[in-house]
């Protein structure tokens, strides 16, 4: 059995994305002890910027054409997309960046896509949890109800287009206990802490059902 972890926090060692996804890893780990976990921090190992555009750029002419840049990126599009494609299972745990998807993690899905194709399913009816944190509140009656530019389109991508099925555990308001202004949501903010680690437990143990 082989599970992929991605991990997209750019401060890795007080990441609450990566301790909900900790916690869905350990329960697969205690029920498959001799399976293969591969790793990929995009926040603390990016991706060349460019690279997309050079894969891309790279199938607009002959191979034997194309720049040692276009060249090399190609091949790491292909090498991410086998990645994705080898696991039995996965857990993606990505934040909320400025309303929105992040750079780097774009970058990822960008290169996958320009590795296995546009509409290739790499996830196909493979289980997958989507842990993703927001620092502020985004739901019903929230000032910025609406402002959350990043859940759809990654429920889109992984479960959409990659055909994943798709468990997702999002947690909101992270930056209360240390935001100035944000202190009368600290007890709703730590509720929804411990509602996101217990769904962690149990999409954990659901994934190594699977």
């Amino acid at each position: 059995m082989n599970l992929f972890r991605l991990d997209a926090s750019i401060l890795p060692n007080v990441s609450t994305s990566a301790q909900i996804a900790d916690l869905t890893e350990k329960e697969w780990t205690e029920a498959h002890p001799h399976s293969t976990v591969v790793r990929r921090h995009l926040g603390a190992d990016p991706l060349p910027a460019d690279a997309w555009v050079q894969a891309t750029t790279a199938a607009f002419g002959p191979a034997e054409d194309r720049t040692p840049a276009q060249r090399d990126a190609v091949d790491l599009a292909a090498a991410l997309a086998e990645e994705i494609q080898a696991a039995d299972a996965a857990i993606l745990a990505v934040p909320l960046y400025n309303y929105g998807v992040s750079q780097h993690f774009k970058t990822w899905v960008d290169l996958v896509i320009a590795g296995a194709g546009p509409t290739t399913p790499v996830l196909k009816g493979k289980p997958a949890v989507l842990v993703t944190t927001l620092g502020g509140g985004y739901g019903p009656g929230a000032p910025r109800e609406g402002w959350d530019h990043s859940t759809p389109y990654l429920e889109r991508v992984v479960g959409d287009i990659w055909g994943a099925d798709l468990t997702l555990i999002k947690r909101e308001l992270t930056l209360a206990a240390t935001t100035p202004g944000m202190e009368s949501l600290r007890e709703l903010a730590e509720r929804e802490h411990e509602e996101a680690l217990a769904a962690a437990r149990d999409a954990g143990r659901a994934l190594a059902g699977n």
